[in-house]
C-alpha cells in the first residue's frame, strides 16, 4: 500500500507509532520520500519526538511515506509509492504526511507524527478519517526534523481518536497537561469560509450536538493570510531545498513548484509578513470573545487520484489550513461523518497559542457527543 517506507520495530511494548520519514530515527536514513536524497546517510541521532516515543516505552514501527519534500498536498508519490487512501481508495491520502494518516487510518498504527508546514498533517488527517493536530508554533521540538529551519512548521499526531491524540501531546509535548471537557453552551464561532454547503451542515449540526453555542464571523484578511503562507513556505523551501533542483532527480511536479518558489522576491516577503502580524492579531482578537474557531478542514471532498494526476488544479487543499501556519496557533482536525456510515470529513478547532489542550478537549467532547449519537441513528435506519 506504500504507506510505510520502512518497516522494522524499535522501543518497548507500548502503542504502536509511525513516524514519517522527515524525522530522523538513528540507524535509518531520512530521504524525505525524495530520489533525490536516496543516497542519504542513516540518521546518527534520533529527532527529539522520537526519543520520547521511546522513552515513553512506545513502538516505533516503521518511516511513513510521503509528498516528495513534503512539498505538495495531494500526498501523490511516484518514486516511493502513494499510500492508499483507507477510507477512500479512490480518492488522494493528503499531503505531505500521507503515510501517517493512512497508518492510523488503516489500523497499522496506533498513533503517527507528521509534520505541517501549510496544513500537512490536517489535510490528510480529514482525507483519511482521522484526527490530526497541529500544535501550536514552537510548542512541540522540531530538533532532528526536516528541513532544519522553518517558520512555519510543527511535529504533529494522528489518531483515530481524541484519548490517543492527547496521551501523544503528553508524551511529545512537554508539560502538555490534559483539561476537563468544555461545560455546556460553550461559546464558539464559525469562520465564515467558501466550502461545500453540504459539508458546511454537516459541521455545524455536529457542532450543534456538542451543545456549543455558535456563532459566525467573517475575517477579511483569510484570503491574503493564504497567499502569504504561500509566500514563505516558498521563500523558505527555496532555501532549504532549492539546490536539489536541474539535476532530474526530483518529481515534475515538486521540481516546477521549487523552481516557481526561487522566484519570491524580497518585497513579497516583508509584504508577507505584514499579513503574519496583521492576520494573528485578528485570530487573537476572535479568541477574545470565544473558546475556540471552527472550520471545515477542507472546503470540499478530496480529488479523485484520476483527477489530481490529469492536473485538476488542488491548492483548494489547503485554503482553509494554511492560514494557520502563517498565524502559529493550534489547530485540530477531528473527523466527523458526513453520511451516516459514509465518509468522514474534518471539522478545524483552532484555539489560542500556547492552548493546545483547550483545543484538544473541545475535540474530545465532540468526538463523545457523535459516539453518543451513533446507537440512535442506527436503531432508526
Amino acid at each position: 500500500m506504500s504507506i510505510f517506507v520502512s518497516e522494522f520495530e524499535l522501543g518497548g511494548a507500548g502503542k504502536r507509532v509511525a513516524v514519517k520519514d522527515t524525522i530522523d530515527i538513528a540507524g535509518y536514513p531520512t530521504r524525505c520520500g525524495s530520489r533525490a536524497l536516496a543516497d542519504s546517510a542513516p540518521a546518527a541521532r534520533h529527532a527529539e519526538v522520537v526519543q520520547r516515543v521511546l522513552d515513553a516505552g512506545w513502538k516505533i514501527v516503521g518511516k511513513t511515506n510521503l509528498h516528495e519534500l513534503a512539498f505538495g498536498v495531494t500526498g501523490i508519490n511516484d518514486w516511493s509509492g502513494t499510500p492508499v487512501n483507507p477510507q477512500a481508495p479512490d480518492r488522494v491520502p493528503g499531503g505531505s504526511s500521507s503515510g501517517s494518516a493512512a497508518a492510523v487510518g488503516a489500523g497499522l498504527a496506533e498513533i503517527a507524527l507528521g509534520t505541517d508546514t501549510g496544513g500537512s498533517v490536517r489535510v490528510p488527517a480529514a482525507c483519511c478519517g482521522v484526527a490530526g493536530l497541529k500544535p501550536t508554533y514552537g510548542r512541540v521540538s522540531r530538533v532532528g526534523v526536516h528541513p532544519e529551519h522553518s517558520s512555519l512548521d510543527c511535529v504533529g499526531p494522528f489518531a483515530r481518536d481524541m484519548a490517543s491524540l492527547i496521551e501523544a501531546m503528553q508524551v511529545i509535548c512537554p508539560g502538555f497537561a490534559p483539561r476537563e471537557l468544555p461545560g455546556a453552551n460553550a461559546r464558539v464561532v464559525f469562520l465564515e469560509v467558501p466550502a461545500d454547503p453540504h459539508i458546511q451542515a454537516c459541521l455545524g449540526a455536529a457542532a450543534d450536538r456538542a451543545g456549543w453555542r455558535r456563532a459566525s464571523l467573517y475575517l477579511g484578511e483569510f484570503e491574503a493570510a493564504f497567499a502569504a503562507g504561500l509566500t514563505v513556505i516558498n521563500h523558505e523551501n527555496w532555501a532549504a531545498l532549492g539546490q536539489l533542483t536541474g539535476k532530474g532527480l526530483l518529481g515534475a511536479d515538486v521540481e516546477q513548484r521549487l523552481l516557481a518558489a526561487g522566484r519570491t522576491t524580497a518585497a513579497e516577503l516583508a509584504d508577507a509578513q505584514g499579513v503574519r502580524a496583521s492576520f494573528s492579531r485578528a485570530i487573537d482578537a476572535a479568541l477574545d470573545d470565544y473558546e475556540v474557531l471552527l472550520l471545515p478542514t477542507l472546503a470540499s471532498l478530496p480529488p479523485l487520484l484520476s483527477e489530481a494526476r490529469t492536473g485538476k488544479s488542488v491548492a483548494a487543499l489547503t485554503s482553509l489550513v494554511r492560514p494557520f501556519n502563517l498565524s502559529g496557533h493550534p489547530a485540530l482536525s477531528v473527523p466527523v461523518e458526513l453520511e451516516h456510515g459514509g465518509l468522514k470529513v474534518g471539522l478545524q478547532i483552532v484555539g489560542r497559542k500556547g492552548d493546545d489542550e483547550r483545543v484538544c478537549a473541545f475535540g474530545a467532547q465532540l468526538e463523545q457527543a457523535l459516539a453518543a449519537e451513533r446507537p440512535t441513528n442506527k436503531k432508526m435506519a
